[in-house]
């Protein structure tokens, strides 16, 4: 039989798929246009207070960072970088930095750790599954003043925990907790820690609940084990949970403010002293404006480590 050769039909139309954007833009309806037009006049009030208020507020903090305003009478006269030299000197600036180094090992290290496993044993479906997520979700709804004063007093030296630990016979052991002047910022995270671990956990559980019962049974089908599925298979998959909570566990490590305040300041030698802290003293208690404003920057400089890895993975999850 001969070979026929039979012409290309190009449908253009609706359900076209052989059609140009161009073609498709030209055709876009034009009650779509209606509704962009109106999404982008009820966004305007929005995105032009977030302009400002934000956004415009943040330059407005970085430009009186490199002004001579260290009094209550206003100063624009511009230094340069004097006050952030000033701040890289200052020997509380090196105390905050330490400070924060141990509250984020030991607060991210207890939110991940003890949030994935109350998750797990949620997700074993245990009686009374609802009550227990109550209770342990529960102390994120507190507010971190709340935390503070109950975790100051449970913490005091002479009360509250060390009590517990005289009662079971362990006397000798009585710690400093937030008023050690090396290591009170650890005990200031078990506070956090306590109040943050609830969210983590529902953070965890959602991820847990998302993945296939198919996938664990082929894992034991293939002769792994529990802990070698949750190793090789539940932790690789909850990998996406585990980067947005190191991001939200970064971030309260670097903003944390109310619960130092609470708990008893910055300590004894400015052992539980954090950024947040210091910018509010050095402000609004000194009048150093100007090097309250370099701490503030410091901090929003601090955080992009943080915020642009994340935003650059939603950005590629939205272009998946």
């Amino acid at each position: 039989m001969a070979n026929r050769t039979y012409p290309t039909v190009r449908v253009e139309g609706e359900r076209g798929l052989a059609a140009s954007p161009a073609t498709r833009k030209r055709r876009r309806p034009g009650w779509l246009r209606g509704e962009m037009l109106i999404a982008l006049i009820v966004l305007a009030p929005s995105i032009f207070l977030v302009a400002i208020f934000i956004y415009g507020f943040i330059g407005w903090t970085f430009y009186i960072s490199t002004v001579k305003w260290d009094s209550a009478v206003v100063d624009y006269t511009f230094v340069g970088l004097k006050n952030w030299q000033r701040l890289f000197n200052d020997a509380r600036f090196h105390s905050d930095l330490r400070n924060h180094l141990l509250y984020a090992i030991g607060f991210m290290s207890q939110c991940i750790v003890f949030g994935f496993l109350l998750a797990v044993l949620l997700d074993l479906r245990i009686k009374g599954e609802a009550l227990f997520r109550t209770i342990f979700i529960f102390p994120f709804a507190v507010s971190g003043i709340v935390t503070g004063v109950a975790w100051r007093w449970l913490m005091q030296p002479t009360t509250g925990i060390n009590l517990l630990f005289a009662a079971v016979g362990l006397e000798n052991f009585q710690p400093s907790w937030f008023v050690h002047a090396k290591f009170g910022m650890l005990a200031v995270s078990i506070a956090a820690a306590w109040q943050f671990t609830g969210y983590v956990m529902a953070l965890y559980l959602a991820g847990l609940r998302g993945i296939s019962y198919e996938l664990r049974e082929a894992a034991a089908i293939d002769g792994a084990d529990s802990f070698e599925i949750y190793r090789y298979v539940i932790i690789p998959l909850l990998a996406p949970v585990t980067f947005v909570v190191i991001v939200l566990t970064g971030m309260n490590s670097i903003r944390i403010f109310d619960l130092v305040a609470a708990m008893g300041g910055s300590g004894p030698a400015f052992a539980t002293d954090t950024l947040a802290f210091n910018m509010y003293q050095t402000t609004f208690g000194s009048y150093r404006f100007s090097l309250g404003a370099a701490i503030g920057s410091f901090m929003i400089l601090l955080s992009l480590f943080l915020v642009v890895p994340y935003l650059r993975s939603m950005r590629g999850e939205v272009e998946r």
